[in-house]
């Protein structure tokens, strides 16, 4: 292995993420647009795009919030609408969900390789640069959803944050929960290193983390209330559906229900849920505060992991959310690739237990799917141990006379 990372040199990563991006492609498409026998879900080849193209008018050409409704944060509706007129403008009255699954992978691959010329941009190891090029989540979601959007704005704001670009690191996050909530996550964090950063004046600090706040909801604002305003309902529609919703197979609330352990009504699940995260967020930023209070967004990482595992909610690429955050700030291997193991068989074990609903073979059971998810469980708990003892890797150190540093 060594020699042939050796034959490819610097550009090898580059290379790696193409075929990475060909077999993400392959695993969703062999199965086209139109699914028989199951095979969406015996094969795995399931993608959200499919059924989006004719149930949210993209067909049509309908704009989502304006004429359509869309169950998603606006840039990711704006990013749908996009790949959907990209399918309808190459492939003209011939375009249909096939089409549009295309659109799909190729919008995600040229979010996938932004993400690695970020973090080759930070002087990150081939070792971890290999690590996103490679990464199994990309086979499995590339196709499947939208969530590469939010995840490159994280990166991004990780990015900035590690160089003490603050106003940008929170504008970036704060565009990133327009697209998916989770990169709000970072929000905290950031307002509290600098509302604690070290050789400042209290006045200092408080008006450092204020104008911070200005600027997440002034950036989120921008491309938020503009749809609100003409299409409140449709734009609504995303929390709506979240508080409302009452979880999924993989979740660890939908499985103590499944297995009897304990079983909640929606708004007790949904209180529970918050409860246990904003518990363990700051039992995690308290715990990591003195290894890493000077660079607090370190710990996005591990709260993001805890949200994860807390939520009521953990669609398949959801995983995608995390594995970006891992290849920058993850310490240790292998709670990484045991995670990425039960990523893998918590994706099959859910979906075959969707074709064994159907009757279709291969199939799977609860008890497959808690199997799977305690792996994934386990993993995760292990990555926040990490997290919050280990010192940062070496790239992540900032110093204004090295920003070369390496991983």
């Amino acid at each position: 292995m060594k020699r042939i990372v050796d034959r490819l040199g610097p550009n090898g990563p580059y290379l790696a993420l193409a075929l990475t991006c060909l077999l993400g492609w392959g695993f969703k498409a062999h199965c086209g647009a139109g699914w028989t026998g199951s095979e969406q879900y015996t094969t795995g080849c399931y993608s959200d795009a499919v059924p989006f193209w004719g149930m949210r008018g993209l067909a049509d050409g309908k704009v989502p919030y304006f004429q359509a409704r869309m169950e998603y944060p606006v840039l990711t509706g704006a990013l749908i609408w996009v790949e959907a007129l990209f399918a309808r403008v190459t492939a003209g009255v011939r375009a249909d969900a096939a089409t549009f699954l295309n659109a799909v992978v190729l919008g995600n691959a040229i979010l996938a390789f932004a993400i690695l010329e970020m973090i080759r941009g930070v002087g990150l190891s081939l070792r971890r640069q290999y690590a996103w090029a490679l990464a199994p989540p990309l086979v499995l979601y590339l196709g499947h959803n939208w969530d590469l959007l939010a995840a490159s704005f994280a990166v991004a704001a990780m990015l900035a944050a590690r160089r003490d670009r603050r106003v940008r690191a929170t504008a970036l996050a704060a565009l990133g929960g327009a697209a998916k909530l989770f990169p709000v996550l970072m929000l905290p964090l950031l307002g509290l290193g600098a509302l604690f950063a070290p050789r400042r004046s209290h006045r200092d600090r408080f008006v450092g983390a204020a104008s911070l706040v200005v600027v997440a909801i002034a950036a989120w604002g921008a491309v938020n209330l503009p749809v609100a305003a003409l299409a409140f309902d449709n734009w609504r529609e995303f929390y709506a559906f979240s508080g409302e919703r009452p979880g999924t197979a993989a979740s660890m609330w939908e499985l103590m229900a499944q297995f009897g352990w304990w079983i909640t009504d929606v708004p007790t699940r949904n209180l529970w849920s918050f409860l246990l995260f904003a518990g363990g967020a700051a039992t995690i930023v308290a715990a990591g505060w003195r290894r890493h209070g000077e660079q607090p967004w370190l710990l996005f990482t591990p709260v993001l992991a805890w949200f994860l595992l807390t939520n009521k909610v953990w669609s398949p690429q959801f995983d995608l959310w995390l594995w970006p955050m891992l290849v920058l700030t993850g310490t240790r291997a292998r709670p990484m690739a045991l995670f990425l193991l039960g990523d893998v068989a918590a994706y099959f074990a859910e979906f075959w237990m969707f074709a064994g609903m159907e009757g279709a073979s291969p199939s799977a059971t609860h008890t497959d799917i808690l199997t799977a998810a305690l792996v994934r469980a386990v993993a995760i708990l292990w990555l926040i141990h990490a997290a919050v003892r280990d010192p940062a890797p070496s790239w992540a150190r900032f110093t204004r006379s090295r920003e070369d540093a390496k991983a």
